[in-house]
């Protein structure tokens, strides 16, 4: 499966995502500069974190006019596969690829550290690797994670199994303290009607080893290539 990362100015995670496509997983990455209309053939486009154009305006609303971000648009309308991490996330709600808006943290403050997840619905390209009531140990570092939307986006998503993981405790319970920025029904991401586009404001590429303090973002990066594959 080949994979793309797109690198916007501003980007800080493009690297961490191609490392772990490359050296990890052993699967072809291409960069792709956010300028360019061309995806260069790849399955899967990963849309990284980071402070794209600085954040200036609303985090990911400059970045959402990129050239690129249109031909993201026909991969995705074509059934290919998209994931934004954290402004990546941001990103993809931006440019309607994605139900919801991310807004400041409740604490209004920025968070980063090792958060507890746990898949919500395992019947999609992002957590068919995943267990049930398996409780994944995955890095935030944002200050825009909280997750809105208005009661009937909400209602429709939790109704489609658009939701796809969720912050809780270490015995995964689904909390209020262990939410860690405020975000609806604890939502950690999301994807789109078809399936195809996922968001998730955790940062999977962070945690693809041990040695790192966890390898449980692989469960999430597999679980695109063996959907594909099947």
């Amino acid at each position: 499966m080949k994979f793309g990362v797109i690198v916007f100015p501003g980007s800080n995670c493009d690297q961490d995502a191609y490392y772990a496509v490359r050296d990890v997983l052993k699967e072809p990455v291409e960069y792709i500069w956010h300028q360019e209309h061309d995806l260069k053939g790849v399955d899967c486009v990963i849309v990284p974190g980071g402070f794209s154009y600085g954040d200036y305006l609303r985090t990911g609303a400059v970045a959402r006019f990129s050239p690129v971000m249109e031909a993201v648009k026909e991969h995705t309308d074509k059934g290919g596969y998209a994931i934004g991490i954290c402004n990546g996330f941001q990103i993809l709600c931006e440019a309607h690829l994605l139900p919801g808006a991310l807004v400041s943290n409740d604490c209004l403050k920025f968070v980063c550290k090792y958060v507890q997840l746990t898949p919500a619905n395992l019947n999609t390209p992002w957590t068919n690797q995943c267990k049930n009531g398996q409780v994944l140990n995955i890095p935030i570092a944002h200050q825009g994670g909280n997750f809105v939307c208005d009661q009937e986006t909400l209602k429709r998503i939790e109704d489609n199994g658009q939701v796809i993981l969720r912050y809780c405790d270490e015995a995964g319970r689904v909390t209020p303290e262990a939410n860690p920025n405020g975000s609806l029904n604890n939502i950690a991401g999301v994807i789109n009607e078809r399936g195809n586009v996922a968001g998730m404001m955790p940062h999977p590429e962070r945690a693809v080893e041990k040695i790192l303090g966890s390898a449980d973002g692989l469960n999430i990066l597999r679980s695109v290539i063996e959907w594909a594959r099947r």
